[in-house]
């Protein structure tokens, strides 16, 4: 089914929630709680990093829109100052950003923690990257209906983000460009993906996901090497457009 197809057919009147299968909730917690154990000492190397370079609070704590509108806690290491106010979208030069925060967003690193999301069942393996409650409020009725699918660790959205980061770059009003400009195209995305989620749809995407982070090592070695041969000392690479980590 396309994406329009799905577009029109998901603008309910009730935004009833749309539940994920139980074999896909299976998958969630046999890979999640996997990953968890897999990755305990890198978690807390990370905790600690993030509390010896820029103190306390280690993980950010943000309520975010989930299956059904109904609200949850999302769980990151956080990136940026705990000082840090003003808009809740940020874009690769965001100047809020620490320098350990920086690098942990280029490779996806303060999103671990949403592993503990999708134990607890408020997130899937993939789905719609789960927004902030202000930004899900001013969404336009037409794209409300993602509301009712419960948000993903990761998607079709979250792997194109790289090239939506230096869009919002120096924009007056990030969250107006990011509604009206970039929303519909990742509504879209988004269609397609869920018109027909099968285990096997999400196993592609775990392995897309993997593809995109090494994709971001190897990146970050071809700009460093550029630098070192031309001499620049440059500013922070691109990276995901992603929520303030204050409020």
């Amino acid at each position: 089914m396309g994406a329009t197809a799905h577009l029109h057919r998901e603008t309910p009147q009730s935004l009833t929630p749309v539940h994920i299968t139980v074999p896909r909730r299976a998958l969630d917690v046999a890979v999640a709680l996997s990953l968890v154990l897999l990755l305990s000492p890198l978690l807390f190397s990370l905790a600690v990093l993030v509390r010896v370079s820029s103190g306390r609070p280690t993980i950010f704590r943000q309520q975010r829109m989930g299956e059904g509108e109904r609200e949850f806690t999302l769980y990151k290491f956080r990136t940026m100052r705990p000082d840090a106010t003003g808009p809740c979208l940020t874009s690769g030069s965001d100047p809020r950003v620490t320098g350990i925060g920086r690098l942990l967003r280029r490779y996806a690193l303060d999103e671990l923690p949403q592993l503990f999301n999708v134990l607890r069942g408020d997130m899937t393996l993939v789905g719609p990257r789960p927004e902030p409650i202000d930004v899900a409020h001013r969404y336009p009725l037409k794209y409300r209906w993602l509301f009712r699918h419960r948000p993903g660790l990761t998607g079709p959205c979250q792997l194109h983000s790289r090239e939506q980061a230096a869009s919002l770059d120096a924009r007056q009003d990030p969250e107006d460009y990011y509604l009206t400009v970039l929303l519909p195209s990742r509504a879209a995305m988004d269609a397609e993906l869920l018109a027909d989620v099968t285990l096997a749809t999400v196993v592609r995407y775990m392995a897309r996901t993997v593809w995109y982070l090494l994709s971001a090592v190897w990146e970050g070695r071809d700009v460093r090497g550029q630098r070192k041969h031309t001499g620049e000392r440059g500013g922070g690479d691109a990276e995901q457009p992603v929520y303030a980590d204050h409020g």
